[in-house]
């Protein structure tokens, strides 16, 4: 890989010259100038990355930080953080923290040294006192972090009460709801809305961890303990393990039993009846994260600090339709 010293020794000039050029800083003759450009597409010279970052305090780079990349809904978030970031001449650096506190710090000291620009955290971790020092822009996504630190999410709380208003109007009576993890407040919210709503018809109310294993482990608690005929999964990996259980214990979707998951990731398509959901705007919701972000990078004034996007309910063949209400 060529250096800025061969870069200037080609151009016959000096790396301070070579160095202006590639900065676009300082007072350059448009002699030298051309030498420069010439022998950088010579050498096919690029820039150290790190290095102009010290010299310009800027990077280019926006660090992403999700808690579990095997969960079909952080790549979808992931994608749209990413055009958008493409979009403003920003690279992101995706980390995984395998929703584990430690690897989660280690990752931010990383980016940090990097000295990326700005981090969108979906951190299983609210009350994280990683982010309490970090002088970079923050955004948060799907998540609520504490302090004044943009976030971007959905209304888990309508989310919930859609989910639980659908399956009593389609029939169902005797209601459950797998959560996910209480501790995460977005979570929470959705739990609460189903709940609310359940009122009398709530029989059961589980939490589940976000990975297909531990819902299979949390499906077979609830068919083990409780008798349902709707479950309102609080994502959709989790409604499509719960699906898994009741086909294998040879309960009927929707005949007998009637989910409803959230989220709206393009798995829940595949799977087989396909999933009815709550969708959030997941596109949508990653692409504002990073507009967030990038503005806050580049000096503007961000009018809100909370922005919360609107669900659907989108209705597949897990659930019955009314007319087929027995």
């Amino acid at each position: 890989m060529s250096t800025i010293r061969e870069v200037a020794k080609v151009a016959n000039v000096s790396v301070a010259t070579v160095s202006r050029v590639m900065n676009e800083k300082g007072y350059v003759s448009e002699k030298a100038r051309t030498a420069v450009l010439q022998a950088v597409k010579e050498l096919d010279y690029r820039p150290n990355r790190v290095a102009r970052s010290l010299f310009q305090k800027r990077s280019g780079l926006i660090g992403l930080i999700v808690p579990d990349i095997t969960n079909p809904y952080f790549p979808q978030l992931a994608r749209a953080v990413e055009d958008m970031a493409h979009t403003h001449g920003y690279q992101v650096i995706l980390c995984n923290t395998d929703e584990q506190f430690q690897k989660e710090h280690e990752y931010i000291r990383s980016l940090e040294a990097m000295h990326v620009d700005g981090l969108i955290i979906t951190t299983n971790y609210s009350n994280n006192p990683n982010y309490e020092n970090i002088e970079v822009p923050i955004v948060a996504l799907d998540r609520v972090l504490q302090g004044a630190i943009p976030t971007v999410t959905s209304n888990g709380y309508d989310g919930g009460k859609k989910a639980a208003q659908f399956l009593l109007d389609h029939g169902a009576d005797e209601l459950a709801v797998i959560s996910g993890p209480s501790k995460l407040p977005t979570i929470k919210k959705r739990r609460d809305g189903f709940e609310e709503v359940a009122g009398k018809h709530l029989v059961a109310s589980i939490e589940s961890p976000f990975h297909f294993q531990g819902a299979l482990d949390a499906a077979n608690y609830l068919f083990d303990h409780y008798t349902c005929n709707g479950i309102f999964a609080a994502n959709d990996v989790i409604a499509a393990a719960t699906i898994q259980v009741a086909t294998g214990r040879g309960i009927a979707i929707p005949g007998q039993l009637q989910v409803i998951g959230y989220d709206g990731i393009e798995l829940g398509q595949m799977i087989s009846p396909p999933l009815t959901t709550i969708a959030q705007p997941i596109y949508q919701m990653g692409e504002l994260a990073a507009k967030l972000l990038i503005q806050r990078i580049e000096g503007a004034t961000i009018a809100a600090v909370h922005h919360e996007l609107m669900v659907e309910v989108i209705e597949r063949e897990t659930t019955k339709r009314k007319d087929e209400q027995i």
